[in-house]
């Protein structure tokens, strides 16, 4: 593992991490603008709204220490880009309203604070925020973005954030270096799942799990 990991230290790491029910959904049935992440599934994120080492980070005051602190802290650090699907970066599926521009969920300061790289099939200019986060369209597949992520990254790791679609993906190719699963005990009964389909993790073993309230982490990592 020592001998890897020398090996990749001058490469940035592809680090999946994403919050996932009881019966494997990382987003509930029915999701729309108006329910982004599906019926019922903003319970999968409580538990790290409610940690102040997140929401520091995202201009909030208060939140608890506990032990998904350390956990939050580490997904954090050493972050110099982002890559996220079509659907995680919102707005209405197919080709791009050019005259009313969807801008993201995250109003005019996301809270990023790095290039992001949305996978899309349809073309789109970068769009430049108030604050320091620049999304990038790619329409070229899974490998231009991590190869366009990388460059821009300059050393530090890649945070993979979502949805299950582009992680399956990612999963499925075996870029994946370091995986987070946020299990919450609660079930959803629909929605997208993580693993649909995925038969290979690629060498990515289960390294550590830490118990926290209203979650359990787990870090893979590859061998």
């Amino acid at each position: 593992m020592a001998k890897q990991e020398r090996m990749r230290a001058d490469v940035s790491r592809l680090s999946l991490r994403i919050s996932m029910s009881f019966d494997g959904y990382t987003s509930g049935p029915h999701q729309s603008l108006e329910a982004p992440l599906g019926v019922g599934a903003e319970k999968l994120h409580e538990w790290v709204f409610a940690v102040r080492a997140w929401r520091s980070r995202h201009g909030m005051a208060g939140g608890e220490d506990n032990e998904s602190s350390a956990v939050v802290d580490a997904e954090m650090a050493n972050i110099g880009a982002t890559i996220m699907g079509r659907n995680m970066f919102g707005g209405h599926p197919g080709a791009w309203n050019d005259r009313e521009p969807w801008r993201g969920w995250w109003g005019k300061n996301p809270p990023f604070h790095h290039p992001v790289f949305v996978l899309t099939h349809h073309e789109r200019a970068p769009l430049r925020t108030e604050g320091d986060t620049t999304f990038t369209f790619v329409t070229t597949g899974i490998e231009s973005a991590l190869e366009q992520a990388r460059r821009a990254a300059a050393g530090k790791d890649i945070a993979l954030a979502g949805g299950a679609t582009i992680c399956r993906q990612y999963l499925a190719a075996g870029l994946v270096d370091e995986m987070f699963i946020h299990q919450v005990p609660i079930l959803l009964g629909g929605g997208e799942r993580l693993f649909e389909g995925v038969d290979d993790l690629h060498g990515l073993e289960l390294v550590e799990t830490i118990a926290a309230p209203n979650v359990t982490h787990f870090k893979f990592l590859k061998r």
